[in-house]
C-alpha cells in the first residue's frame, strides 16, 4: 500500500496560498453580493411609440403580460452576461494576487532567511559573525537583534569554557608535577640509601629527606583542598573585619619580617564584611605571607584598610624584585611563581590562586600593580552587604593581576 506523504511547505508558500485564498475568498464574496443585487434589483423599461407600423399607424400598446415577460428577459441576458465574465475577473484577480502575493511574502520573509544563512555558517569555532539588523525598528528587526544577543552569549560561554579548560588542563599538568617532585626525591633516597649495607647515619638522612618530600606533599594538598575549596562557594557567613584580620597576619608574621629587615607600617581602619571567616584569614595571611618571602633587605611592607564607595578595601604594598607589568595576570595563575613560569623557590606557587579563589567567591574584586621601584601594589575590595549566592563565575577584577606566588 502506497502512503501518500503530505507536501512540506515552505513559509512563503503557505504565506502567499494564505494570501491568495483571502483574494478568493474576498472576491467571491463581492461576485455574489453583486449577483444576488442584480437579481433583486427592478428592471424599467421605457416604451418607444415614436415608430409607425407597416400601415403608417402607431404600434399597438403592449399589455402589461408583454411588459413583464419583456423585463424578465432582460433580467435573464443581463445577469447570464454577469456571471460569466465575473469569473473571468475574478480568476485574474486571484492569480494576479498569487503572483504579488509570492512577491511580497518573499520580501518579507528575506530577513528571516538571511538569519538562517547566518545560523547554519556559525560554529563552535565561528562565532564572529552576526545577523544584519535593518531598519525600521520592526519585529524582524527584533529578532535579529536578539539573535545577535544570543550570540554574544554563547560566544562569551565558549571563550569562558576554552580559558576554563585550558586553566584546569594547565592546573592539572603542573599540580602532577608539583606532587611527582617530592615523590622523585623520596623514592631517590630510599633506592641511593638501601643499595647496600646503610648505617644509622645514612638511614637517618634518608628518613629526614623522606619526611621533607612528606611534608611538601602535605603541603601542596593542604593548598589544593583550600583552593577547591574557596572555588566550591562560601558555607558560612558572619561578619569579619578585614583590619583585625590583617592586624592578627602582620603580628604572625612580625618575626619573619624582621628577621628579613621588612619595616611594616599599619593604616588599618575598619572594614566590616560579611563572609567566611576562615578563607578571609587565609587570603590575608597569604598576602601578608607574600609581601615579606618575596621583599628585599631593608625593604618596606604597608597595609592599609577601610571603606571606600560601600565597599571594604585592603591594599598591600611591598618593595621587592622588578616585576614586568604584562606579567601580572599569569601570577594569578597556580604555581606560577613568576616570570610567566614555573619557577622553583620555598613556595608552592599556590597562595595567590587561593586568594583570587577567595576573593571571587566573596563577590570581590583584585587589582595588581607593578610598583616602579619593584615589588607589588595589590588591593582588594569586598562588597560590605551580605553575600547571598556564590560568585565563582563573576570575575569582577578591575584590574586583573597578582604578585608571586605565597606558598
Amino acid at each position: 500500500m502506497v502512503r501518500l506523504r503530505t507536501a512540506r511547505l515552505t513559509a512563503r508558500a503557505r504565506l502567499t496560498l494564505l494570501q491568495t485564498a483571502l483574494v478568493l475568498a474576498a472576491g467571491a464574496a463581492l461576485t455574489g453580493l453583486t449577483y444576488l443585487l442584480m437579481r433583486r434589483n427592478t428592471f424599467f423599461t421605457r416604451l418607444d411609440r415614436s415608430g409607425t407600423g407597416p400601415s403608417g399607424t402607431p404600434p399597438p400598446m403592449p399589455t402589461a403580460v408583454d411588459l413583464q415577460g419583456f423585463a424578465d428577459r432582460v433580467q435573464t441576458a443581463t445577469l447570464s452576461a454577469l456571471l460569466p465574465q465575473a469569473v473571468l475577473a475574478l480568476i485574474v484577480v486571484t492569480a494576479l494576487a498569487a503572483v504579488l502575493g509570492w512577491l511580497v511574502a518573499g520580501r518579507v520573509l528575506r530577513p528571516i532567511r538571511v538569519i538562517s544563512s547566518t545560523a547554519r555558517r556559525l560554529s563552535a569555532e565561528n562565532l564572529a559573525e552576526r545577523v544584519p539588523v535593518t531598519a525600521p525598528a520592526d519585529e524582524l528587526s527584533a529578532l535579529a537583534g536578539t539573535v545577535n544577543g544570543m550570540l554574544d552569549r554563547i560566544q562569551r560561554g565558549v571563550f569562558e569554557r576554552d580559558r576554563i579548560l585550558d586553566s584546569q588542563r594547565l592546573f592539572t599538568a603542573n599540580a602532577a608535577h608539583e606532587l611527582r617532585t617530592p615523590l622523585t626525591t623520596a623514592r631517590t633516597a630510599i633506592d641511593v640509601t638501601l643499595d647496600g649495607n646503610p648505617s644509622r647515619a645514612e638511614l637517618l638522612a634518608m628518613a629526614g629527606d623522606v619526611r621533607g618530600a612528606v611534608e611538601h606533599m602535605q603541603r601542596v594538598l593542604d593548598g589544593l583542598l583550600l583552593l577547591a575549596r574557596s572555588q566550591a562557594g562560601l558555607t558560612a557567613r558572619e561578619t569579619v573585619d578585614l583590619a583585625a584580620v590583617a592586624d592578627a597576619a602582620l603580628n604572625a608574621a612580625g618575626t619573619r619580617a624582621a628577621a628579613a629587615g621588612v619595616a611594616v607600617r599599619r593604616e588599618l581602619r575598619p572594614a566590616p564584611v560579611t563572609g567566611e571567616p576562615v578563607l578571609l584569614e587565609r587570603m590575608i595571611g597569604n598576602l601578608v605571607d607574600n609581601a615579606v618571602r618575596y621583599n628585599r633587605a631593608g625593604g618596606h611592607l604597608v597595609v592599609d584598610t577601610g571603606t571606600a564607595g560601600g565597599r571594604a578595601v585592603l591594599r598591600i604594598s611591598n618593595t621587592g624584585r622588578q616585576i614586568p607589568p604584562d606579567e601580572a595576570e599569569t601570577l594569578l595563575e597556580p604555581f606560577v611563581h613568576g616570570e610567566g613560569t614555573r619557577v622553583r623557590t620555598d613556595g608552592l606557587g599556590l597562595g595567590l590562586s587561593i586568594v583570587r579563589a577567595v576573593t571571587l567567591a566573596h563577590r570581590g574584586r583584585i587589582a595588581v600593580a607593578a610598583r616602579t621601584g619593584g615589588g607589588l601594589d595589590i588591593t582588594v575590595d569586598f562588597p560590605q552587604n551580605p553575600v547571598t549566592k556564590d560568585a565563582r563565575s563573576q570575575d569582577h577584577r578591575f584590574a586583573s593581576g597578582n604578585s608571586p606566588s605565597v606558598k
